[in-house]
């Protein structure tokens, strides 16, 4: 794990959560008091030590991701804790084990209560730290790749976005899997970072024509997709026959922190056009991907015990790019608005 940068505050002790109360820029976010509710049968209480910061949770105070809560609502899909107390019913855990766990919302908060079957105890040579930085990010990767693309030994992967914390846990799964060349679009400040994980840059602007010279016209057998809007479309065109496109967001709808209509209509207008017919003459497919209402939870969990089993054995590590503050939450958004992130952004709320 890279040492990510750290925003130090005080302590508190009183809870606390991130709530977004209006669609916005970063300067709507609101940290409040709350009073945790007790656990229900079958439910563990979590004290929240960390907490993932996904560009879903941007897209959602942007208004642009569905499905999403009635705001107000407290956003956050991952945490790492302790467990704090037990429901009736949940007799397989203890007071003070450390856990991880995937939730539907809520994640971004001090206390919280979630179903048993959420919940992961954390082996012991996973850090809480470390263990935020897992879940939707090497989620995400290991469905694409191992999941729905059975990704094979020497297999060409292109992933864009291969800086923030799907692109770099991708890496790390694709070369777990003895792929081929692993290429990939990222900001050009990122460059050096890049090809420190032994992955080839391609322009942002025409790589698919750049991936085509590379690979003598032959194309990536998986591309992970992010940007959607006419991108998308950029990238089935730099398929190889009988590849995978897998599109699992659109931030080509926020290219900045605030609300642009007129973006977000252009990239979903842009999408429009995909050809069954075409897709059959060219043997490709492109498969949407979006784990937040993905409903087999015994298939995900089993995908996470084997990222976490990999973890323990050294064969992934998750990559923090920054630690910050609830207090500071304006600021991680901020940041990854700005595609600062190299890796995983998290929140801090111990």
């Amino acid at each position: 794990m890279t040492e990510g940068t750290r925003h130090e505050r005080p302590e508190h002790t009183s809870p606390r959560r991130l709530v977004i109360p209006r669609v916005g820029s970063p300067s709507v976010l609101r940290v409040e008091p709350y009073e945790p509710a007790s656990p229900g049968p079958g439910q563990v209480r979590v004290r929240v030590h960390y907490a993932g910061i996904n560009f879903a949770d941007l897209m959602m105070r942007l208004g642009l991701y569905r499905p999403k809560p009635k705001m107000p609502f407290t956003p956050g899909y991952e945490l790492s804790g302790a467990v704090e107390s037990l429901g009736s019913g949940v007799d397989d855990l203890e007071i003070g084990q450390p856990i991880v766990a995937v939730v539907p919302s809520g994640a971004q908060q001090t206390h919280l209560c979630v179903d048993r079957h959420q919940v992961i105890a954390l082996p012991e040579d996973i850090s809480l730290e470390r263990a935020a930085a897992i879940p939707v990010t090497y989620l995400t990767a290991w469905h694409m790749l191992v999941h729905l693309g059975a990704l094979r030994k020497g297999e060409t992967v292109l992933i864009h976005g291969i800086a923030g914390g799907v692109g770099t846990a991708a890496v790390q799964i694709a070369k777990l899997f003895e792929a081929g060349a692993i290429y990939g679009t990222a900001s050009s400040s990122k460059a050096e970072q890049v090809m420190k994980m032994r992955a080839k840059m391609l322009p942002k602007s025409g790589f698919g024509a750049d991936l085509l010279r590379q690979t003598d016209g032959r194309g990536a057998d998986h591309i992970l997709d992010p940007i959607g809007g006419a991108h998308l479309r950029e990238s089935y065109d730099a398929l190889a026959p009988g590849g995978k496109l897998y599109s699992f967001g659109l931030s080509s709808a926020a290219p900045s922190a605030f609300f642009n209509p007129f973006a977000a209509l252009k990239a979903l207008w842009s999408m429009r056009g995909f050809s069954m017919s075409q897709m059959m003459i060219d043997n490709r497919a492109v498969l949407g991907v979006h784990m937040g209402t993905f409903a087999d939870q015994e298939l995900l969990r089993g995908h996470l015990a084997k990222i976490l089993e990999s973890v323990s054995q050294g064969k992934l590590s998750p990559i923090v790019d920054s630690v910050f503050h609830l207090e500071d939450a304006q600021a991680a958004h901020q940041h990854i608005h700005d595609r600062r992130n190299f890796g995983k952004v998290l929140l801090d709320l111990r």
